[in-house]
């Protein structure tokens, strides 16, 4: 559907009907304004309507309907369509989700196309309308606000993604016994997710910063640093949860492995306890009749007495070496 329609010169916004006909009827007529079409999981003819009203690329117009596309940045003769990914955590599920936003820029209008519930682009558009030096710089002023507000998101979803990082760290480091590994191989999963939406991002946004592309002019590219960093950071803070939540694992097994080790030798030692008085007693159960002491009346205690003994010493023994716990 189409979200809102707005027509701007000189940092203001016109009072106008909200469609895109309007948008292209007044930009056609006023030479110093540019249009911001916003449209939310549109049918291929709502998208259509605009591409006809706006000249827009029928391969871009094609991506866009799909939500499923890398981040990039792609020209068009006199325009450019930039993809990006957004992104929202869900803290019940550990699962980052994600959405598609696709902005059409051209030298006098914006065509945004948004997919997934992550990222409205409301508040992004209601700041930058607050804003008319800034809106001034025309249809780059929109991007960056689009870009800073997309990338804002990014950072949110990495504090909420490291906070349950340091609780698998907490977690796989406790005395207690703990079963982390599903939940960690989950986590890196959404970290991957994470960084399929940010890494692609540190060129183009560099490029925008240094007023390499056309269309975004040199006045407006300082403000594209500022994004430029965030996205670094970001993208490094992805990179320093993955490599955590690798060690963490990497942890986690080997402590399974020594806790494996520790039952094993504490099932072995009550193994060769229990053995112990099992050999005296069949030892003593073979039945032959020139056997030593067979028939001597404190027989039967002399043994139960040397299994005691034998089992008391060897529980000792392994209580020292560590085997059936701390000495």
């Amino acid at each position: 559907m189409i979200v809102d329609c707005g027509v701007y010169s000189e940092g203001l916004r016109h009072d106008l009907p909200k469609d895109p006909e309007t948008v292209a009827r007044t930009i056609g007529a006023d030479q110093e304004a540019f249009g911001w079409v916003g449209l939310y999981e549109p049918s291929e003819a709502e998208l259509a309507r605009v591409q006809e009203l706006f000249g827009l690329h029928p391969l871009a117009v094609e991506d866009a309907l799909e939500p499923h596309q890398r981040p990039k940045v792609e020209r068009y003769d006199d325009s450019f369509v930039m993809v990006l990914r957004t992104l929202w955590y869900v803290d019940a599920e550990d699962a980052v989700e994600t959405g598609q936003v696709s902005i059409f820029v051209g030298r006098r209008y914006v065509v945004t196309v948004r997919h997934g519930e992550g990222a409205p682009l409301t508040t992004a558009r209601q700041d930058l309308e607050d804003r008319a030096a800034v809106l001034g710089h025309g249809p780059a002023a929109v991007l960056w606000a689009i870009c800073d507000s997309i990338v804002d998101g990014y950072e949110t979803v990495a504090e909420a993604v490291e906070v349950d990082v340091d609780e698998v760290e907490t977690s796989v480091f406790s005395p207690e016994r703990t079963s982390d590994a599903e939940r960690i191989y989950t986590l890196k999963r959404e970290v991957l997710e994470m960084r399929r939406a940010i890494a692609p991002l540190r060129e183009p946004i560099e490029a925008f910063a240094h007023g390499a592309v056309p269309g975004i002019s040199h006045e407006a590219a300082p403000f594209f640093r500022d994004v430029a960093d965030h996205v670094i950071r970001v993208s490094d803070q992805t990179e320093a949860l993955d490599t955590l939540l690798s060690s963490a694992l990497n942890a986690h097994l080997a402590r399974v492995s020594v806790q494996q080790n520790d039952d094993m030798r504490r099932i072995s030692a009550w193994v060769a306890i229990a053995a112990a008085p099992t050999m005296i007693a069949g030892v003593y159960g073979m039945n032959f009749h020139n056997m030593p002491e067979l028939r001597w009346h404190y027989g039967y205690y002399a043994v139960v007495a040397l299994m005691v003994v034998t089992c008391t010493s060897m529980y000792a023994g392994f209580r020292k070496a560590g085997w059936l716990g701390p000495s």
